[in-house]
């Protein structure tokens, strides 16, 4: 206290005029506020997620200290650092209200449309976020009325209550440095440290395996701030980069045998799953119509389901994994190595389409850091094909004809690996009546009339998506040339805001169960193969899949096509033999299929993640041509 009352000493002659009462009122009002604006946020964080009794989550906070600390801390420091930088009490506040409820408020309703928090790594997608949010109905709930209350209270009682701060300079300034060394030792030690996490604990009222629901049991600001420590690569523990590299150099690439060689087709469908596999809907003659084809194709195909990492949204993350093998990646902004890699060094040509923007997710950058030749996008080829806006809801007979096009233009020149990333099918999904043919009726399901329109909606655009895959396997079995077919989903799709749509389907999300857990990540693959394809592999491309992570699926597909494949890939099946799940929640399968989270190898584990790491950084040359 009697440090801050000499900073804020006021010039000589004006003394006299507010006295120690006022530096003692400033001190405290100022600090005061910064702690309601912490309080304020910490309210948006409790009933961010609606499964969760907000009233209890909020108390809990209150009742522990260090979580109480770490939250209240970012707004207090930004009120005294923007009331140092403009001398004015009210610019304080401004300056501490803006991006400390902003980012509550953003994770509030990103929790409550896709039951996703919000992490520093979202800020790389910034001007993406326009293009997310735009078709989600944002509830303006009783809570964002009591915040614009608050702030026009907070704002009013800055301007008229608090007088006008210090004056001089050098007072002003250090207390503008002191502020922003404070900031920086904060983020650089307790706000990122893992142990410093683990001792805030708050497991009384959540699911200790549900990510949104441990980062909301710790607030908002201070889980926000934490996730800063994932915006920089940070290498796995006891990293050596000699270390990885020579047991990596132990697995050298294999090639793939002339006389195996096929194409292969990949494509990613947006927000895929089968709704029939929901007990309540397994009985929906309106469903089970709409996934025929697809359960035809399956009969045809090794099939199994993908555990993600994601739900409702993140794309990229799934596949990424598919297209690296990396259970976990940073961003891509350099040339890394890939299967994409490895099938054009082998000579493969590799392309491949995306109804959508390529700025989006930086595609139209990182798929050439991954190794593909061409890329089709809105910009480069589909803005004349279709609307982006329409591709939303229909776009993947489109895509199909390109894809088939695609193929045909090239199969001549040699074997190619082609994958797509759909767009057709991305949520949200109108909850208003749809117009035409139902598939659920409140009658005939049970559920509500909006779940009803929810799923109309998303099964209308899934029966073409699930056509337009059958579609794609008759055309390529009309090619003589051998080709293998791989389709899987990204993620489950968002059904309602607060997953109130799988609520009323009776979903386990539990996490501590592996149904649980399949329910909320699990998305159907199918390996497939043309006539062609069969005969030459020897392979009848059919049978039950295994349950596996997105990074193990390349694998799946290579040994179906008898490819001993790269290196890193010979190291991805050692892991896959030991655990099919690696999870970005630190879940894993042991081979007998139990959920457990330790890694039924611990050495080698750690050993893979090693070399996993050295092999992203690392690089590599992008050619200048074939």
């Amino acid at each position: 206290m009697k440090i801050l009352l000499q900073i804020m000493r006021l010039p000589p002659g004006t003394e006299g005029r507010y006295g120690r009462a006022h530096h003692i009122w400033m001190t405290l009002a100022l600090t005061g506020l910064g702690c309601c604006i912490g309080v304020l946020s910490l309210l948006f964080s409790a009933t961010a997620y609606v499964k969760l009794s907000g009233m209890d989550l909020f108390r809990s906070y209150l009742s522990h200290p260090l979580i109480l600390a770490l939250n209240l801390l970012p707004p207090v420091l930004l009120i005294w650092l923007f009331y140092f930088l403009f001398r004015r009490a009210w610019a304080g506040f401004l300056g501490s209200f803006f991006p400390t409820i902003g980012v509550a408020l953003a994770n509030y309703f990103k929790i409550r449309l896709r039951s996703d928090p919000l992490l520093a790594t979202d800020l790389r997608l910034a001007a993406e976020a326009g293009g997310i949010v735009g078709g989600y109905t944002l509830d303006l709930t009783w809570l964002v009325w009591f915040a614009l209350g608050c702030f026009a209270a907070g704002l009013l009682f800055a301007i008229f209550l608090m007088p006008r701060g210090i004056r001089g300079w050098r007072e002003r300034w250090f207390g503008v440095l002191s502020c922003l060394a404070l900031m920086a030792v904060a983020l650089a030690g307790p706000y990122t440290s893992p142990k410093i996490y683990a001792a805030a604990a708050n497991d009384r009222f959540i699911n200790q395996w549900s990510d949104v629901e441990v980062f909301v049991s710790k607030g908002c600001s201070y889980p926000f701030l934490y996730s800063f420590r994932d915006m920089f690569p940070t290498p796995p523990k006891g990293y050596s980069q000699k270390e990885a590299a020579a047991l990596l150099a132990e697995y050298p690439d294999s090639s793939i045998p002339q006389e195996r060689r096929v194409s292969v087709v990949g494509v990613m469908l947006e927000a895929f799953c089968d709704l029939s596999d929901f007990e309540p809907l397994s009985g929906q003659q309106g469903v089970l119509q709409v996934y025929a084809p697809w359960h035809t194709l399956e009969k045809q195909s090794v099939s199994g389901d993908l555990l993600t990492n994601i739900f409702a949204g993140g794309t990229v993350d799934t596949e990424w994994a598919f297209l690296t093998g990396y259970s976990a990646h940073q961003d891509f902004r350099s040339a890394t190595d890939s299967y994409v890699w490895y099938l054009r060094d082998q000579g493969y040509q590799t392309f491949g389409s995306h109804p959508g923007y390529g700025w989006f997710y930086n595609r139209q950058n990182v798929n050439e850091y991954l190794g593909f030749e061409d890329y089709w996008f809105t910009e480069n080829h589909y803005g004349v094909l279709v609307d982006p806006t329409a591709a939303v809801r229909n776009s993947d007979p489109i895509l199909v004809q390109e894809i088939l096009s695609q193929l045909e233009d090239r199969l001549p020149a040699g074997p190619c690996f082609s994958f797509s990333v759909s767009y057709q099918n991305h949520g949200p999904y109108d909850n208003t009546p749809m117009q035409g043919g139902e598939y659920l009726t409140p009658a005939g399901s049970g559920l509500s009339e909006e779940s009803c329109n929810i799923l109309n909606h998303y099964l209308d655009g899934v029966s073409r998506t699930v056509q337009s895959m059958a579609d794609l396997s008759h055309g390529l079995e009309e090619l003589e040339e051998p080709v293998v077919l791989v389709i899987f989903g990204d993620h489950k799709p968002w059904a309602g805001n607060g997953n109130s749509v799988y609520t009323e389907l009776n979903a386990n999300f539990d996490m501590s169960t592996l149904e649980g857990f399949s329910q909320y990540y699990a998305t159907p693959y199918i390996i497939w193969a043309n006539s062609a394809a069969r005969e030459r592999l020897g392979q009848s491309f059919q049978g039950n899949g295994k349950t596996v992570s997105p990074c193990f699926l390349m694998p799946e597909l290579f040994d179906l096509c008898g490819w001993e494949g790269p290196g890193f890939m010979k190291l991805s099946r050692q892991l896959r033999n030991a655990t099919p799940l690696v999870h970005s929640t630190n879940r894993f399968l042991t081979p007998e299929g139990a959920l457990t989270n330790q890694p039924p190898d611990p050495e080698f584990y750690q050993s893979f993640l090693q070399m996993q790491y050295y092999r992203e950084q690392k690089g590599r040359d992008i050619p200048t041509e074939r």
